[in-house]
């Protein structure tokens, strides 16, 4: 059975703008897997831990056959290939890959809440999200647009 989820990309070292470029193209790669549609790449200052490179974010669509733990380790798997390591919260890093959206579903294990926790309250997420599917609703949250709205201050530059 086909799934459709949203994945949100994000790089800031090592050429951040190829590193997301390439994890787009990367994703087609995923066992029963396929991109549906992809955003532009934006810009964006760093949150939390602001000593850092700015970011390079993106999103893509995707319709998938795997379950929502598959498609994370998958995801994992991809980060750790492109050298993504995990040195502290929010550290700057090669690559990161997260589940934001997968179906209508609203789901928590250890290490996979979907929909993603923070997605509604970051523009980085939120503006490519809307560039390819801008009638997006957020399950149990609501519509991507509105929260969009609140997130006019966060510094996003499309590329």
């Amino acid at each position: 059975m086909k799934h459709v989820a949203f994945v949100g990309l994000g790089s800031n070292l090592a050429d951040p703008v190829f590193q997301v470029s390439r994890a787009l193209d990367a994703l087609s790669g995923l066992p029963q897997t396929r991109v549906a549609r992809r955003s532009s790449l934006y810009r964006s200052a760093p949150v939390g831990y602001l000593e850092q490179p700015d970011f390079i974010n993106a999103v893509a669509q995707v319709e998938t056959e795997l379950a929502p733990r598959a498609l994370l380790d998958a995801l994992l798997a991809l980060e750790h290939e492109c050298g993504r390591t995990r040195e502290f919260r929010n550290s700057p890093r090669t690559l990161d890959l997260d589940v934001l959206l997968y179906d209508d579903l609203r789901h928590h294990e250890h290490g996979l809440t979907i929909p993603h926790p923070q997605m509604h309250l970051r523009a980085f997420v939120l503006q490519p999200l809307l560039e390819i599917a801008p009638d997006c609703v957020i399950p149990g949250v609501g519509a991507a647009a509105e929260f969009a709205l609140k997130c006019t201050a966060q510094t996003l530059e499309r590329i």
